[in-house]
């Protein structure tokens, strides 16, 4: 038998339950938005546009990917309207948010007159923090697991025995494919702030589309283990998109490359206005 299993609320605050789900959630934002500022600062963006496109990134971020992941169990909400508004519980898929939030930027972008291609690379690595810290939410609510293993075979990954009870679910221990992709974002953050800083290495634009690179290529297999994936017939939508995102972000870097764009990211600095 496992250890008791996490509490999903991690204290209440005047009575009101506070979700380890949402602390969680808030921390990668806090996190991404240190990163991504100071960032910004460095390359010369304006600190209120940054403050203010990343605002309005999180809130219609969070309202795609809710309204994404309900959209695809249109069915289930239609009959439970009440839990639309629940996110407590967990549904949210990172593809509406990715969406939603990338028009955001671009909108903020052209209203502010700022540098769009730059905004998108210094959002990149803070987006992919987030990513990482907020995949821990779903441990906690025990979802976007993997299928059926053994705790043998968890004990073989050398994960602590507090992780391995909490992927006891049902009596069944489950795959932790959201330790998988926190663990390749983390990868991935990791490489995107080692490459940015090598002189000449990178161009302008290549960390955000290195961004659908990487998360695309892991998304893509990790949905293939999941087994509470959105279908659209008989195909996960979440592996179409990954698909998609791969093709684009090496189709930008190389037809921008072919065309001649060689500013290099770590030479690039706007002037201060």
């Amino acid at each position: 038998m496992p250890i008791l299993a996490i509490d999903p609320i991690a204290f209440r605050l005047l009575g009101w339950p506070v979700h380890w789900y949402g602390l969680l959630i808030g921390l990668g934002m806090v996190l991404s938005y240190l990163l991504v500022m100071r960032e910004g600062r460095r390359k010369g963006l304006s600190e209120d546009y940054l403050s203010d496109a990343y605002f309005w990134t999180i809130i219609l971020g969070l309202l795609g990917a809710r309204a994404y992941y309900v959209l695809f169990r249109l069915d289930y909400y239609l009959a439970h309207p009440d839990q639309i508004i629940q996110i407590w519980h967990g549904g949210g898929a990172i593809y509406g948010a990715i969406l939603l939030g990338t028009a955001t930027i671009i909108y903020v972008a052209r209203r502010y007159q700022q540098d769009l291609i730059l905004t998108l690379d210094v959002a990149a690595p803070g987006i992919m923090l987030a990513q990482a810290i907020g995949r821990w939410g779903n441990f906690v609510n025990q979802e976007a697991y993997g299928p059926e293993t053994s705790r043998a075979f968890l004990e073989g990954l050398h994960l602590p025995a507090w992780l391995i009870d909490q992927m006891q679910i049902q009596g069944h221990y489950y795959q932790p494919t959201f330790l998988y992709e926190s663990l390749w974002n983390l990868l991935g953050l990791a490489l995107i702030l080692i490459l940015r800083r090598q002189k000449g290495l990178l161009k302008r634009g290549e960390l955000a589309a290195g961004y659908f690179v990487w998360y695309g290529l892991g998304r893509f297999f990790i949905e293939g283990l999941r087994t509470d994936s959105l279908y659209l017939g008989p195909l996960r939508i979440s592996q179409g998109v990954s698909a998609v995102m791969v093709v684009l972000g090496l189709a930008w870097i190389i037809i921008r490359r072919r065309a001649g764009h060689s500013v290099a990211y770590s030479d690039f600095q706007l002037e201060k206005r």
